[in-house]
């Protein structure tokens, strides 16, 4: 006889409580519109469990780090929010921010596992978390298996990984996948993923079994569910904007028909008035961050993958506060957009949430080119499993010129630094914000400079009223 079983899907939401700006891709460019908050995913939950009632609500990650009140609190403001909606489990990736021990306390305090088979304690060599989860619904056996995002050990900052041992799930995905259908007897194995959506792809052409992948990592907005083999994949934007559903119809232990939905968390959706509450009480102490601390007269936003213009702010910033020859910051895809107009305080943390230091470093020409070859392997790498996340290296000072279907280590053409040929044997100083600018295996003399990034954006936009931000065409695909 034929079950129907339903997938809610909330992924990347990166500490987005309230109503916020989102980017939509329109005719004529950028278009913006306010969405997403905790109370109104609530009210949607609760319309769709109405209709759906045998259902499960799973949580991607990136849900602990992300905005100014989240990082300051480093995650607790979250947990009587996320303890009220109803989730069976989640997994992990800048939730590491803190330290695996802070995690852990986290985890700790939420009705719900983290799940992660790929995450390993180094002193132990066991699971540091569970790897699964077997529920009941509808009279089927759900195995959830979770896998973390494996950068964390290799692009995030050494103490988000601290005593931890992080794989890519090749090796894991296998194995429980077959304890699930042979030793669970699950009917219905679901991959909750923080790996990224190509790589997702990738993991399961290369091992079958599992019948839904919810993916996360990658911001993509799947409006119709993606086929990797026999699996069906779906993933749910971010900053909590959307929600995603996915209702299988099951018989004789196999998915033989599905209906899927994002949904767009409107502004036009009524908060659930209890949930909002408790938000809003929770924010009063960040009142602040409602000033206002300049005006754009062109959107702000990190919607592109080669260069964006809200990182081009940012590093204008820093140039305006701190002599360089080159500046740089990672290619996060996580940020609010900011329209044209007014700009808040909270916009500027929206951007750098952690508000590091700016530093310098001294850098030789060569270690420039393969600081820009390794951003480029790990952007575009022809293997998925390869790729570490985010987008191209945002930079100012240079001029790269790039081919992104070549070989590792032969994607640059050529490289342009103030104007002049990148010189492998001359020194260049480049000013970055945190180790994911210029990771700490390059370069000589790292200094810090006093300065912090909200200040430097802060003082720009007080400079500059409008702010107007053109493309810097600092990398240009060829």
């Amino acid at each position: 006889m034929a079950t129907q079983l339903t997938l809610f899907q909330l992924n990347d939401v990166h500490g987005y409580l309230n109503l916020h700006q989102e980017l939509f891709y329109g005719p004529d460019g950028p278009e913006y519109r306010r969405c997403g908050g905790y109370a109104r995913i609530a009210t949607l939950l609760r319309e769709w469990r109405a209709t759906y009632p045998d259902s499960l609500l799973l949580d991607g990650g990136d849900t602990f780090h992300g905005t100014r009140p989240v990082v300051e609190t480093q995650g607790e403001i979250l947990l009587p929010v996320l303890n009220e909606l109803g989730f069976a489990a989640w997994t992990a990736h800048w939730d590491f921010a803190y330290g695996p021990a802070h995690l852990q306390q986290l985890a700790g305090q939420l009705n719900y596992p983290l799940l992660a088979a790929n995450v390993y304690d180094n002193a132990s060599g066991q699971l540091a978390y569970a790897p699964y989860l077997l529920r009941e619904v509808a009279g089927l056996r759900v195995g959830i298996l979770g896998l973390a995002s494996p950068i964390v050990e290799k692009a995030m900052p050494p103490h988000f990984s601290q005593g931890l041992r992080f794989t890519n799930g090749s090796e894991e995905l296998p194995r429980y996948i077959a304890e699930l259908r042979d030793q669970e007897r699950a009917d219905v194995i679901v991959l909750l993923s923080h790996c990224g959506f190509p790589q997702d792809v990738a993991l399961l052409t290369q091992h079958p079994g599992v019948d839904v992948c919810l993916s996360s990592h990658t911001h993509n907005r799947l409006y119709a569910p993606y086929l990797a083999g026999e699996t069906l994949v779906i993933q749910s934007g971010s900053h909590g904007s959307f929600v995603g559903r996915l209702t299988l119809t099951v018989d004789g232990g196999r998915v033989r028909a599905h209906d899927h939905e994002l949904r767009e968390v409107s502004q036009n959706l009524v908060p659930d008035a209890d949930l909002q509450g408790r938000i809003d009480a929770a924010l009063v102490p960040y009142a602040s961050l409602q000033e206002v601390v300049g005006v754009v007269s062109t959107g702000l936003h990190r919607g592109t993958s080669v260069e964006c213009p809200m990182d081009d702010f940012l590093l204008e910033s820093l140039r305006a506060l701190v002599p360089a020859d080159l500046y740089f910051s990672n290619g996060w895809r996580y940020g609010a957009p900011v329209p044209p107009g007014p700009v808040r305080l909270e916009d500027l943390y929206d951007i750098v949430p952690m508000d590091p230091e700016i530093e310098t470093v001294e850098l030789t020409g060569a270690e420039v080119g393969q600081l820009l070859e390794h951003n480029l392997e790990g952007t575009y790498s022809h293997d998925p499993l390869h790729q570490m996340g985010g987008y191209v290296k945002r930079a100012l000072g240079l001029n790269a010129y790039f081919k992104a279907e070549n070989p590792q280590g032969s994607r640059l053409q050529t490289v342009f630094v103030q104007g002049q040929p990148l010189d492998p044997a001359r020194t260049y100083t480049a000013a970055f914000i945190t180790t994911q600018g210029v990771p700490p295996k390059l370069g000589r003399h790292r200094r810090k400079s006093g300065q912090h990034a909200v200040a430097a954006m802060r003082a720009f936009l007080a400079q500059h009223r409008p702010l107007a931000i053109g493309s810097h065409q600092t990398f240009t695909l060829v």
